[in-house]
């Protein structure tokens, strides 16, 4: 068997911009010649990418908000030139980077439609032989008509994306806009990029949905900082994406602490308990992510200063969304907590654990008697729970498939 021909290809690529702190003409008036070096700042927002892209993949670029990703699509698809290195390319390329990119605004709807399918290579009679399956698809129905000035962002982006599946492209990139669209729209979205999977066609697509990466992409690329730091498997991608995400996290939090360090003194003489640390992980192992079946134990550093008579412990464990996946407290299972002052370290243990495969975060409550939060740490520490190659989602259960003759 052959392998499937190369439809891009990345080599050496740095892209660089120049940040200018003078904003006015008088400013850059004042500042042009040596000392207007001093108003700029040079940014590189891609450095040194490799990247080789076979046809029929489809392949999510992920990272946090400024690691280069959209920048990267823009260079695939030619509209931005890279500082240094080169891109190659082959076939017809579709490209959704910007909502109403490549709309005029005091244009109708049907004119922005044929405008854009001849920018991307489209005949006049090739687009009047499309035209009523890009309408249906868009379902802006009588509003095809009106200027898109006065269309909804949600308008926008369902006449771009139904022009840009209907120009038959060997390379389609898309850039988050999906994210515009209602429900509807999206599964309708995400249907056609299933069929132009089913056709072998090349998807790059730009999303901060992790569900999107691991369920419609068969490769994952990770930037940071404007640098390839993983690619590969999806699944895998996402798992360094999100220990990228809390390493920022902690740092910003210790951060915001060692800046407020003063204040923060000042404050805890007043407090009632401070929930000084958390941790969790699969009890008896020192590190490692969680499995199907382990015993998880949550342990807390807590400094009681002058605690009410009764009150009870929380803890409320959170998927990467923000989604409640599981919550107890010292108060469910029977026991009200007395102790009023001194430095305690307490253990929940989680026994036969089933979370479902990603990160989850542990948010710890100290809670009185009348239900008032007297310390509370969000996002105290976090665990991994490992992959799952049978499911996706919160829950883990062992799947099986049976037909039964009626």
């Amino acid at each position: 068997m052959t392998s499937a021909p190369d439809i891009v290809v990345i080599e050496d690529v740095s892209k660089r911009f120049v940040l200018r702190k003078d904003n006015s003409l008088k400013e850059r008036l004042v500042t042009f010649g040596r000392r207007g070096r001093r108003h700029r700042e040079e940014f590189w927002a891609l450095r040194n990418i490799n990247v080789t892209i076979e046809a029929g993949h489809t392949v999510a670029l992920i990272g946090h908000n400024g690691s280069g990703k959209s920048t990267l699509l823009k260079v695939i698809g030619g509209i931005l030139d890279p500082t240094t290195g080169k891109v190659s390319r082959r076939g017809r390329i579709a490209a959704l980077l910007e909502l109403g990119a490549g709309f005029h605004p005091d244009l109708s709807g049907r004119e922005n439609v044929y405008l854009n399918a001849s920018i991307m290579g489209l005949s006049r009679a090739e687009t009047e032989a499309q035209f009523d399956d890009i309408l249906a698809f868009s379902g802006i129905g009588e509003f095809i008509d009106t200027q898109v000035k006065f269309y909804s962002s949600g308008m926008y982006v369902r006449l771009a994306f139904a022009v840009a599946v209907h120009t038959n492209p060997d390379l389609l990139l898309v850039d988050e806009v999906l994210a515009v669209g209602d429900e509807a729209f999206q599964r309708k979205c995400l249907d056609k990029i299933r069929a132009f999977q089913a056709e072998g066609r090349t998807i790059v697509l730009v999303t901060h949905s992790l569900s999107q990466v691991t369920e419609l992409c068969d490769r994952a690329i990770l930037l940071n900082r404007g640098e390839v730091v993983f690619d590969g498997e999806p699944r895998g991608a996402v798992v360094a994406f999100r220990n990228i995400l809390e390493d920022r996290r902690i740092a910003e939090a210790d951060a915001q602490a060692a800046t407020g360090s003063a204040a923060a003194a000042a404050i805890v003489t007043s407090r009632e308990a401070t929930i000084l640390s958390a941790t969790a992980g699969p009890l008896g192992r020192a590190t490692g992510p969680v499995g199907a079946g382990d015993d998880i134990s949550i342990t807390l550093d807590l400094e009681l200063i002058q605690a009410p008579d009764s009150w009870a412990c929380a803890i409320q464990i959170d998927n990467t969304l923000g989604q409640v996946a599981y919550g107890t407290t010292t108060r469910r299972l029977g026991l009200e907590l007395h102790q009023s002052s001194g430095i305690y370290k307490v253990k929940f243990t989680l026994r036969d654990s089933r979370f479902g495969t990603g990160k989850y975060f542990v948010n710890v409550s100290l809670i009185d008697a009348t239900g008032r939060h007297f310390a509370d740490l969000s996002q105290a520490c976090s665990f991994d729970v490992v992959n799952d190659s049978l499911a996706v989602g919160m829950t883990y259960a062992e799947p099986t498939f049976a037909f039964i003759e009626s």
